[in-house]
């Protein structure tokens, strides 16, 4: 089952913008190899779990992975072929909110070359462009 929220404050929320770089989740805190997002978008948590799954079967379960984001913005949508007005639509899905230089995936404790070619296979799950970046003490 694809990453949800348990709960949330509100129920459907407005939709932002997509203007500005990563302030926050923009440094590898935890592995020795990340991929960094290079556009803005918004992630479909379904996407998201396929990435995770293609890096965890590259790595054969060995090292450590972190996800560093989190689907946490209801997406609406209204029916097909449903005329205008009649409020908001349902929540349709889950998505996680990504600025460029935002930090996705970090892999730890496994051999460079195998964790950039895991990298490499998330990288064609995604519907945007990333790079691979290393941490400074380990290059």
């Amino acid at each position: 089952m694809p990453l949800s929220p348990k709960r949330v404050i509100h129920r459907k929320v407005q939709r932002g913008r997509e203007k500005g770089f990563a302030t926050r989740d923009n440094n590898i805190d935890f592995g020795d190899i990340a991929l960094v997002a290079t556009e803005p978008t918004w992630l479909n948590a379904r996407v998201i779990e396929a990435a995770r799954v293609a890096i965890n079967r590259e790595l054969n379960r060995k090292g450590k992975v972190w996800i560093r984001i989190f689907p946490d913005k209801p997406i609406s949508k209204k029916p097909a072929e449903v005329r205008m007005g009649k409020g908001k639509g349902a929540p349709e899905f889950w998505a996680a909110v990504i600025k460029p230089g935002m930090i996705l995936f970090e892999i730890g404790g496994v051999d460079l070359k195998q964790a950039a070619h895991a990298l490499e296979l998330a990288q064609s799950k995604l519907p945007i462009t990333t790079k691979i970046a290393y941490r400074p003490t380990v290059v």
